[in-house]
C-alpha cells in the first residue's frame, strides 16, 4: 500500500469522526420535529454562510467543472458564473420565504405553497420536484465519490463498494442529526471544497511553469485547434473552430445556432443563448425545495447577504475563474492531451501521461472526469499527505450537497405526505422517526439507481437542476406577485416539467426526437420556463377570483409591511433593473459574444491586452461587475437584510403549522 493511500485513510477516518460526532450531537439536540427538520430555526450566521455555500457548490464544481472546461475551453467557462446566478435566486426569494416561514410556522415549501394557493396538488408537485431533484443528484454525487475512491486507492475498492461504504457514513450522520448535523458538517466541507480547488489549481500552474507559460500554452493550443480543423482531422476534442475562424477553446460560437446542441453545432454548443439558459438551470439549485427549508432554518435573514455576496459570488467566483481555469487549461499542457503534446512538446511538461497509461485523457475510462484525480496524483511522491488531504477535500465536496438533499427531501416526505395525508396528529417523535426512514429510502433509491443503471442516472441527473428552476413562477407568486393564481402556477409547473423532459436526453430516449436535445442551442431549463411562466401568466389572467386574491393578499400585505423598500430608496428600483438586465445580457447572455475579441484578436497573442485571451479577461471583468450587482441587490436594495421590525409568529408549537393554518 502506497504512502498516499495510507494518508488517504488517515484523513478519511478523521473526516468521518467529525461527521459522526455532529450526527450524535444533532440527535441529542433534536427535541422537536422543527429541531430535526429545520434546526429549530436557530442556525447561526457563519454556520449558514458556510453550509449554504457548500450545498450550492457540490462535487460537480470540484470534479466535473474542470473536466468540461478542459474539453470545451473558455466557452464553457461562462458556466463559472453560476457562482453568481445560483445565489441570485437566493437574493430574490430567501428573505421573503424566511419571513413567511417565521410568521406562519412553515417547515417545508409544500406547506407554504399549499396554504398560499389552498391546494394539495401543488404540495404533491413540490414533493415530486424534490424527489426528482434529490435522488439522481444524490446518486451522481455518491457514484462520483466511489469513482474517486477507486482511483486514489489504486483500485483497492471498486467503484460500487467505495460508493456504498462512503454513503453509509453520510446516511448515519444525516439520519441521526437532521439538518443541524448537515449544517455543521457542511461548514467543514465548505472550507475543504474551497481549499482543495485552490491547491489543485496552484499545483497545476506550478507544473505548467507559471502564468506566462500558461497563457503561451493556451495560445499554442488554440492554434493547434485551428490547424487540426484546417487539416480536416478529428483528434479527441480538437477540430472545433467557430464560424469566425476562432478556436473553440478561446471563443464562443455566436449568439444562437438553429440546430440542437449536438454534433451539428459549429464551433461548440456554448452560444450566448445556451450560456444564458444553462445559467437558468443552475439557478434551480436555490429555487429547489431544499433551499426553502434552508431559508426556514435561520434565526433571521442576517446570514443571507454575506453568503450570497461574499462567500458565493466573490469567494467561489474568484476560485472558479482563476484556479479552476488553471486546472483545466493546464491539463492540456501537462500531457493529458496526447495529440497536442506530440505536436507541441515545447509547450508541454508531460507529467500526466504516465498516470493515464500513455492514453489521451478523453480515451481514459473516466474521460474528462479523470483530470482532477490525475492532478491530485501528481503529489504522490513529493507530498503523499497532500494527496490524502486533497482526496478528502473532493469527498467532502461531493457529499456536501447530497447530505442536504437527503435531509430536506426526507422532511418533505414526512411533513407533506405522511403527516398531512395519513397522520395529521403525528407526534414530534413519530415525525423524526419517519423523517429518518425517509432519508433511508432516498439514499437507498439513489444507490440502487447509481449501481444498477448508470445510464439512467446520467439522464435523470441532467433533469435535476432544470426541474428545480421550474419552481420560479410559484416562488414569484408567493414572494412578489399576488396576481399569479393557483391554476396558472399549477398548470405552468406541470407544463414546465414536461417541456424540460422533452428537450433533454431522456426525452430523446423516450422517442421524442423531432428537435433533438436543447434545440436552437437553448437549454431545457429555458424551454421549461418559457412554457411554465408563459402559461402561468396567461391562465392567471383568465382565472382571477376575488376571494382567492383576498386570501393571497394576507401574505402579501404582511410582506409589504415588513419587507418593502424605504421611500428614500424607491428611486433606486429602475437602477437595480438596469444593472441586472445589463449584467445578464452582456455577462452571461447574447452580448457575451463581444468578449471574444474586445480585449484582443484570439488568433494573435500580441494583441491580447492583458496577456490572456480576450474571453478570459471579459469573464473576469463581468465576474467583478456581478459581485457589485449582488452587493447592490442584497444590501443596497435590502433584498437580503434583516427587516427593521421584528416578525411576530402566529403559532405556538414550532413543530406544527395547524395553529397558523387557522389564521389563514
Amino acid at each position: 500500500m502506497s504512502a498516499s493511500v495510507v494518508w488517504l485513510f488517515i484523513f478519511v477516518v478523521l473526516y468521518w469522526a467529525y461527521c459522526i460526532f455532529w450526527g450524535v450531537r444533532g440527535a441529542m439536540q433534536a427535541k422537536t420535529a422543527s429541531d430535526y427538520f429545520i434546526a429549530g430555526r436557530r442556525l447561526s450566521l457563519w454556520v449558514f454562510v458556510l453550509a449554504a455555500t457548500a450545498t450550492s457548490f457540490s462535487g460537480w464544481t470540484f470534479m466535473g467543472h474542470p473536466g468540461l472546461l478542459y474539453r470545451d475551453g473558455f466557452q464553457y467557462a461562462y458556466a463559472s458564473f453560476y457562482a453568481i446566478t445560483i445565489p441570485f435566486t437566493g437574493v430574490m426569494f430567501l428573505k421573503r420565504q424566511w419571513m413567511l416561514g417565521k410568521r406562519f410556522g412553515f417547515v417545508t415549501p409544500g406547506e407554504m405553497l399549499s396554504h398560499y394557493f389552498k391546494s394539495d396538488v401543488i404540495r404533491i408537485l413540490v414533493v415530486l420536484v424534490a424527489l426528482v431533484f434529490s435522488v439522481p443528484y444524490l446518486g451522481l454525487q455518491l457514484r462520483a465519490s466511489g469513482f474517486l475512491f477507486n482511483v486514489l486507492t489504486d483500485g483497492l475498492f471498486s467503484v460500487d463498494v467505495g460508493m456504498w461504504l462512503l454513503s453509509a457514513v453520510v446516511f448515519i450522520y444525516v439520519a441521526s442529526g437532521g439538518l443541524r448535523a448537515v449544517a455543521y458538517v457542511d461548514t467543514l466541507q465548505c472550507v475543504l471544497l474551497m481549499l482543495g480547488i485552490t491547491l489543485i489549481g496552484i499545483i497545476a500552474l506550478s507544473y505548467v511553469g507559471g502564468w506566462t507559460k500558461l497563457n503561451e500554452g493556451i495560445f499554442a493550443l488554440a492554434e493547434f485547434d485551428r490547424a487540426t480543423a484546417a487539416a480536416g482531422q478529428k483528434l479527441g476534442t480538437n477540430g472545433k473552430v467557430t464560424l469566425d475562424g476562432y478556436s473553440h477553446y478561446i471563443a464562443i460560437p455566436g449568439v444562437i445556432q438553429f440546430v440542437s446542441a449536438g454534433p451539428k453545432a459549429a464551433g461548440g454548443a456554448w452560444t450566448g443563448i445556451m450560456i444564458l439558459t444553462y445559467m437558468f438551470a443552475l439557478m434551480g439549485i436555490h429555487s429547489s425545495p431544499a433551499f426553502s427549508m434552508w431559508a426556514f432554518s435561520n434565526t433571521n435573514p442576517r446570514p443571507f447577504a454575506p453568503q450570497q455576496v461574499w462567500a458565493s459570488s466573490f469567494g467561489i467566483g474568484l476560485i472558479l475563474f482563476f484556479f479552476t481555469a488553471m486546472q483545466a487549461l493546464g491539463g492540456h499542457l501537462l500531457g493529458a492531451d496526447t495529440s497536442f503534446a506530440a505536436a507541441h512538446p515545447e509547450h508541454v511538461n508531460d507529467v500526466l501521461s504516465a498516470g493515464l497509461g500513455g492514453k489521451d485523457l478523453m480515451e481514459s475510462a473516466g474521460k474528462q472526469g479523470m483530470l482532477v484525480p490525475q492532478l491530485i496524483g501528481l503529489m504522490s511522491d513529493a507530498a503523499p499527505w497532500l494527496v490524502g488531504l486533497l482526496a478528502v477535500c473532493a469527498l467532502a465536496a461531493m457529499q456536501s450537497t447530497g447530505a442536504a438533499y437527503m435531509s430536506t427531501a426526507g422532511g418533505m416526505l414526512t411533513r407533506d405526505l405522511l403527516k398531512h395525508f395519513m397522520m395529521p396528529n403525528a407526534s414530534h417523535g413519530a415525525q423524526k422517526f419517519w423523517g429518518r426512514v425517509g432519508v433511508g429510502v432516498i439514499v437507498l433509491a439513489a444507490l440502487v439507481v447509481a449501481t444498477t443503471s448508470r445510464d439512467a442516472l446520467v439522464l435523470l441527473g441532467g433533469l435535476a437542476v432544470a426541474y428545480g428552476f421550474q419552481m420560479w413562477p410559484s416562488l414569484m407568486a408567493v414572494c412578489w406577485f399576488p396576481w399569479l393564481t393557483r391554476q396558472g402556477c399549477t398548470i405552468g409547473l406541470i407544463a414546465g416539467l414536461i417541456a424540460v423532459t422533452c428537450t433533454e436526453t431522456i426525452g430523446q430516449n423516450l422517442g421524442i426526437t423531432a428537435w433533438g436535445r436543447w434545440p436552437l442551442t437553448i437549454h431545457s431549463a429555458g424551454w421549461g420556463i418559457l412554457f411554465n411562466l408563459g402559461l402561468a401568466i396567461i391562465i392567471s389572467a383568465m382565472t382571477q377570483n376575488q376571494a382567492e386574491t383576498q386570501h393571497r393578499m394576507k401574505f402579501h400585505s404582511f410582506l409589504r409591511e415588513h419587507a418593502s423598500l424605504p421611500a428614500a430608496k424607491k428611486g433606486l428600483v429602475p437602477i437595480a433593473w438596469i444593472i441586472t438586465l445589463v449584467w445578464f445580457f452582456f455577462g452571461i447572455g447574447p452580448g457575451a459574444v463581444i468578449g471574444n475579441t474586445i480585449f484582443g484578436n484570439p488568433n494573435d497573442m500580441a494583441t491580447w491586452t492583458f496577456g490572456m485571451p480576450s474571453i478570459w479577461a471579459w469573464q473576469i471583468l463581468w465576474w467583478a461587475l456581478g459581485v457589485f450587482m449582488m452587493w447592490f441587490l442584497a444590501y443596497k436594495m435590502e433584498l437580503s437584510t434583516v427587516p427593521e421590525t421584528e416578525i411576530q409568529s402566529l403559532y405556538e408549537d414550532i413543530g406544527d403549522v395547524h395553529e397558523a393554518s387557522k389564521e389563514l
